[in-house]
Formats: structure tokens, C-alpha cells, sequence
């Protein structure tokens, strides 16, 4: 157990792509690489600062010996960056800087001693530690977990692409993914991708490449996902596209050719209930229904009029349950293969049942 004045902590602070994220005269890596990126919204950040200001206790934090004679961060990223972004003028808290403070008020922060217990272990017992530490405060994704255990070269340059805001998987791709880069989502979603083409989990992926020095399989094959959406269906429909597993349709479909004119214009047929459909409850399905023609994507549950109208001029108005006639207006359009067991909204699978056999029907 160690006390440690923040002016310790915060001397040589840089935070770099090249050198990465050190503090402590350079004798502290705050950011290993099983680490994850800083992810306190400004409020926690500021509250941090208040703590400090106060002279109120900071809970316990964690290095750990690295074996080239610094240390770690194992806990307390997150506080130990905001203090270091305060110290270093990086951002105010009721329109002062840490440069507007009087000197005594600095000095106070300067010499607020933060306590570290510093440890020694092996790796594995360096990501045990890390679990347990990190169960409080922020919760760690299942994709930090992930990157804590399979921490390495690879993981640092995958990062590089899929982990930093603005990386350049975000201005590539951010009209159709969803998640948050620096909380690893991005990333996740697009190893579940790659790892699903390889037929195993991103556990998998992550392990047989940990020891690699670069990542430069995963961002083809992400730049190949995006070049193909873009192709196949170029008229971007953000409300509808974004956050679509594109990746797993590029497995399966990415290797036909299509129309992409045709496409579009099938994909403003459908936005305006084309009359040939029943009705779309999931009009997010009409890309995956284009690419492999199954209707349940659509969620297609209501028989269009038309399918109706010729149901019924077909049955002459006499519903087949009870043999009675009807007007259009007196029955219900139904599946005679039910929807529930497979049976498609389309017009051969559409009957018109009086009100009250529908109903004892629907009731079975």
C-alpha cells in the first residue's frame, strides 16, 4: 500500500497513439492493453475532481509491477485520467480551469495523495485481478472482458481501427452499425461477423490471433462488408439499415450478384405497400427478404386488399367454414396455412372467413 501525491502521478502525463497512455514520470502504462478506453461522461469525470478538491477519500487504487521496471494501471483508469486532464488544463469544472485556480488551491490538488496498492503476479493472475477490480464503477462490457484476456499485439492494432472515437471504422461505417466504439462494441460486432464466416464464436477469432502484429485481416474484411452495402443497396436508408447484422448477410449473400437498380426500386415498391404484399410489420427484414426471398423477414401478418378482394370473388362470397354468403365487408381475410406454422401472406394461402368462424378459429 502506497500514498501517492497527484503531482506524481500527473508528471510526464501524455496520452498518444505512438506512445500510448502514461503518467508517473513515464514509469506508469495507464492504459495497458487489456485496459479499456476512458469512458466517464463528464459528469463522473467532474465528480472525480470534486473529491478531490474536497479532500474526500478516492477509493483504493491498483498498479501492478510490469517486470521492466515500471508499473501498470490495473484499477482506477478512469479517475486517474480525469485528474491528469484537469492537472493538464484539459478541461473546466464551474468555468475554471485548473489554471484559474489560486495557488493554494492547486497546491491542494497537487498534493492529494491517492492510494495504490501496487502489485506483483503473473499475467493470468494480472487479468483475474482486473475482473475483480472492475465488478464496481463502470461495468466492463463483454468486450472488455474479452480484450483483457486476450490482450497483445493484435488486440492493440485492432483497436487501432474499431475502438477509438472517430476511428476509422466509425467515419467508414456509422450509418450501419450501432454501439459505441471506446466501450468495444464495434469491435464486437464486427469479430461476431468475421467469427461466424469462420463457423466459430469471437473467442475463437480473438485466440488464434492474439500473438499477431497486426489486424489487418479484420479491417479488409470489414471494408469488404461496407464496399458490398454500399454497392448492393447504394440509396442509404440510416433509419432502416443501421445497426443490420451486414456482416452475416455478406457471408451468405456476398457472392451473387445483384441488381442494385432492381433493388431499389423493389425496396420503394415495398416502402409503399406494394399491393402484391400483405402487410410489412418489419420493414427492417425487407433487405434480408431481397437477398434470400423468405417473407417471414417482413413479419408480413395482414393479407392486402387486393389479396382479399380476390379471395373473396373467388369464393363467390360463401365463407368455407359454415357455407354461408357474405358480403366483402362481413368477413375477415385469413391464412389457411396459419402464419404460425409457416403459412405466407400471399394470395394462394389467403381464404375469407365470415366474422364469426375467424373468431372460432383464432380461438382454437
Amino acid at each position: 500500500m502506497r500514498e501517492i501525491p497527484v503531482r506524481e502521478v500527473a508528471d510526464g502525463y501524455v496520452d498518444s497513439a505512438e506512445m500510448g497512455v502514461k503518467g508517473y514520470g513515464g514509469r506508469l502504462n495507464i492504459r495497458p492493453a487489456y485496459q479499456r478506453e476512458f469512458v466517464y461522461n463528464p459528469q463522473q469525470r467532474d465528480a472525480v475532481i470534486r473529491t478531490v478538491r474536497h479532500g474526500f477519500p478516492l477509493n483504493v487504487m491498483y498498479w501492478v509491477r510490469n517486470g521492466e521496471g515500471g508499473d501498470e494501471m490495473l484499477g482506477g483508469q478512469q479517475r486517474t485520467i480525469s485528474i491528469c486532464l484537469y492537472v493538464k488544463g484539459k478541461f473546466s469544472i464551474d468555468h475554471q480551469t485548473f489554471e484559474n485556480l489560486t495557488k493554494e488551491e492547486k497546491e491542494q490538488i497537487l498534493d492529494y495523495k491517492l492510494m495504490v496498492y501496487v502489485c506483483e503476479g503473473t499475467d493470468r493472475e494480472k487479468l483475474d485481478w482486473f475482473d475483480v477490480v472492475n465488478t464496481a464503477g463502470e461495468k466492463l462490457t463483454a468486450q472488455e472482458r474479452r480484450n483483457a484476456i486476450y490482450a497483445g499485439p493484435w488486440l492493440h492494432e485492432a483497436k487501432k481501427y474499431f475502438s477509438k472515437t472517430g476511428c476509422p471504422a466509425v467515419q467508414m461505417g456509422e450509418k450501419y452499425l450501432n454501439g459505441s466504439a471506446i466501450r468495444q462494441q464495434i469491435l464486437e460486432t464486427v469479430l461476431g461477423w468475421i467469427a461466424a464466416k469462420e463457423g466459430g464464436e469471437i473467442e475463437d477469432y480473438m485466440s488464434s490471433h492474439q500473438h499477431n502484429t497486426d489486424a489487418s485481416e479484420l479491417w479488409t474484411y470489414f471494408c469488404n462488408v461496407v464496399d458490398w452495402v454500399g454497392l448492393t443497396f447504394p440509396n442509404t436508408r440510416v433509419k432502416l439499415m443501421k445497426g443490420l447484422p451486414w456482416g452475416i448477410y455478406f457471408n451468405k449473400y456476398g457472392k451473387t450478384e445483384r441488381d442494385a437498380t432492381a433493388l431499389e426500386e423493389r425496396i420503394s415498391q415495398l416502402l409503399r405497400d406494394d399491393e402484391d404484399v400483405g402487410d410489412i410489420t418489419n420493414q427492417r427484414g425487407i433487405y434480408e427478404y431481397l437477398l434470400d426471398g423468405d417473407e417471414r423477414h417482413l413479419s408480413i401478418r395482414q393479407f392486402s386488399d387486393k389479396m382479399a378482394r380476390t379471395a373473396y370473388e373467388r369464393q363467390k362470397g360463401v365463407c368455407p367454414k359454415c357455407g354461408k354468403k357474405f358480403t366483402i365487408e362481413e368477413m375477415q381475410a385469413d391464412h389457411i396455412t396459419p402464419w404460425s406454422k409457416g403459412g405466407r401472406t400471399m394470395a394462394e394461402n389467403c381464404q375469407m372467413l365470415c366474422v364469426d368462424c375467424n373468431r372460432r378459429k383464432s380461438d382454437k
